[in-house]
């Protein structure tokens, strides 16, 4: 993890981010998702660029990686506990946004 001098605000921004760890969480904090499907979410990531930010995620303790034994393997990707506590804060990130940048939300929101 980068330096954060100690600032846990910043610990936090160096957790998430990257162009693409917030959209990855965010669509995450729906449901647990295959990788097929976060790549479909995010159109224009490559698959080696998905597979580097899911890997940092899961390293940094925010995701979970779960594989089956089937033939062709399944992998799904889910919140752990300390990911699930960033989504209220994705939430207010979203509506803030939406708010004072005058932007139409196009993502889901939570309930």
């Amino acid at each position: 993890m980068k330096d954060h001098h100690g600032c846990p605000v910043q610990a936090t921004v160096n957790l998430i981010s990257g162009k693409w760890k917030v959209q990855i969480l965010w669509h995450l904090s729906f449901r647990p998702r295959r990788f097929a499907e976060i790549r479909r979410k995010l159109k224009t990531i490559s698959e080696k660029v998905l597979t580097e930010q899911l890997r940092q995620l899961e390293k940094d303790g925010l995701v979970l990686r779960r594989a089956t034994n089937s033939v062709p393997p399944q992998v799904t990707y889910s919140l752990n506990a300390p990911g699930e506590e960033l989504v209220p804060m994705l939430q207010t990130l979203c509506d803030w946004g939406c708010t004072h940048l005058h932007m139409k939300p196009n993502l889901p929101r939570h309930p």
